[in-house]
């Protein structure tokens, strides 16, 4: 039992926490997106799908604005109780 409470604890940490350091791995900054990094590339690939610009709402956009602002509070309830959950099973 302490075992299963302890490992959802550490799921959810992990789970709240891994999300923006990824985001910023993958360029996703606070300053905009990265030269050279993966971002970029999407950017690129988006733009191109789209006729030279990136179209509001669409997944680099998103991710984009969460690199800038962060995770919303209900983003990161989801993503620690999901982190929880898979925690207490391991």
């Amino acid at each position: 039992m302490l075992g299963t409470v302890i490992g959802a604890a550490i799921g959810g940490v992990v789970a709240v926490t891994a999300a923006p350091v990824a985001l910023g791995a993958m360029g996703f900054t606070g300053t905009g997106i990265a030269a050279a990094s993966i971002a970029a590339k999407m950017m690129s690939a988006a733009a191109i799908a789209n006729g030279g610009g990136v179209a509001a709402g669409s997944l680099v956009a998103t991710l984009q604005s969460v690199g800038v602002v962060g995770l919303s509070t209900s983003t990161n309830i989801i993503l620690g109780t999901a982190g929880a959950a898979i925690g207490a099973l391991l």
